[in-house]
């Protein structure tokens, strides 16, 4: 199976404690995985080193066999991963759900037309086409969040980190989360301390510890 990551041996402290050590995990094409843990485990800071968005680790991380020493050399991997944040609140920078959506390909240099054109299709294939002329804070959470995948999917990204994709989110928006997500054919790592949650999603599921990725 071709992989789309590999973590190897990767190990994580913050500025006042050791979170975890001697992480490693593959995931391959299309593979969707989870991993659970309690409260301050880390999990969110695994995302990020997977993400890119967190160097102060130890270890190694490999993206489409190639090895990750830097900054730089995860550039040229940007494009290919998409990463939802707990935290959607400042995820959008555009006041309307359309315009939001556009964003990421207007600045690739897309016409206005053209990525207009691409947004309402993704929206449409998420059935929010009718939310498109909407103001963003006047959506709900649930909402929000399928806004903010939109907007990571136009881009057609090859790996989904989704860091509590249902956090605060009411039982009707958890369904519509859970439905979309396993509509989507990509590699996929979903965090989440709701097991209940993830195990509708994700075939294989680790618990981080301390001392590593305990497959359950």
């Amino acid at each position: 199976m071709s992989c789309s990551f590999n973590l190897k041996n990767i190990s994580y402290k913050n500025d006042t404690k050791h979170l975890f050590s001697n992480i490693n995990l593959d995931v391959g094409h299309e593979q969707k995985v989870a991993i659970i843990g309690s409260n301050g485990a880390g999990k969110s800071s695994l995302l990020k080193i997977i993400a890119g968005l967190e160097s102060n680790y130890e270890g190694e991380l490999h993206l489409f066999h190639n090895k990750i020493s830097s900054k730089k050399e995860y550039e040229r991997f940007r494009s290919d991963i998409g990463y939802l944040p707990q935290d959607v609140s400042d995820f959008f920078l555009c006041p309307t759900v359309i315009e939001d959506v556009m964003f990421n390909l207007r600045c690739r240099g897309e016409k206005k037309e053209e990525a207009y054109t691409k947004a309402l299709v993704i929206l449409e294939q998420l059935n929010i086409v009718h939310l498109k002329d909407r103001i963003i804070y006047d959506l709900s959470g649930g909402e929000q969040k399928i806004v903010a995948i939109a907007g990571i999917l136009i881009t057609k990204p090859k790996i989904l980190l989704l860091d509590e994709p249902t956090n605060a989110l009411d039982s009707s928006s958890e369904q519509k989360i859970i439905e979309l997500l396993n509509s989507i054919n990509k590699s996929m790592v979903i965090v989440s301390h709701h097991k209940s949650f993830i195990e509708k999603l994700a075939p294989t599921i680790y618990e981080l510890k301390s001392n590593g990725l305990k497959l359950i």
